[in-house]
C-alpha cells in the first residue's frame, strides 16, 4: 500500500525550530518528486518546498529558513524549519506523485499521493 506518514509537528516558540519527517511505504520516494505544503486556518493550501533529483524549490516566504532533504536509506524526506514565526502556523502535509516524470517546480503540479498532515503551531 502506497502511503506517506508525517511526524514532527508540535508547538514551538517564535524563533524556534522544528524538523518534520515524511516517511514513505509501498514505493521508493527517491524516484519521485516530493513536496511539502501547508494550510493555515482560513487560507488556501500553499506549496512550501519540493525536491527531486537533488533539485529544490522554496517559496519566498520560507527561503533561507526552511530546508528540504532526504534520507534514501530511510525512505524519508525531512523539512527543517528554522526561525519560525506565528505566520508559519499551519497544517503541514507532504505529497508525492504517482508519475515519475513530474519535477520539482514552483507550480507544484502532479501531486496525487498525500500524507495526513501534521500541525505546527508557533506561539509564545
Amino acid at each position: 500500500q502506497v502511503q506517506l506518514v508525517e511526524s514532527g509537528g508540535g508547538l514551538v516558540q517564535p524563533g524556534g525550530s522544528l524538523r518534520l519527517s515524511c516517511t514513505a511505504s509501498g514505493f521508493t520516494l527517491d524516484d519521485y518528486v516530493v513536496g511539502w505544503f501547508r494550510q493555515a486556518p482560513g487560507k488556501e493550501r500553499e506549496g512550501v518546498t519540493c525536491l527531486k533529483d537533488g533539485r529544490t524549490y522554496y517559496a519566498d516566504s520560507v527561503k533561507g529558513r526552511f530546508t528540504i532533504s532526504s534520507d534514501n536509506a530511510k525512505n524519508t524526506v525531512y523539512l527543517q524549519m528554522n526561525s519560525l514565526s506565528p505566520e508559519d502556523t499551519a497544517i503541514y502535509t507532504c505529497a508525492t506523485s504517482s508519475a515519475p516524470y513530474y519535477y520539482c517546480s514552483g507550480f507544484f503540479t502532479g501531486y496525487d499521493i498525500w500524507g495526513q498532515g501534521t500541525q505546527v503551531t508557533v506561539s509564545s
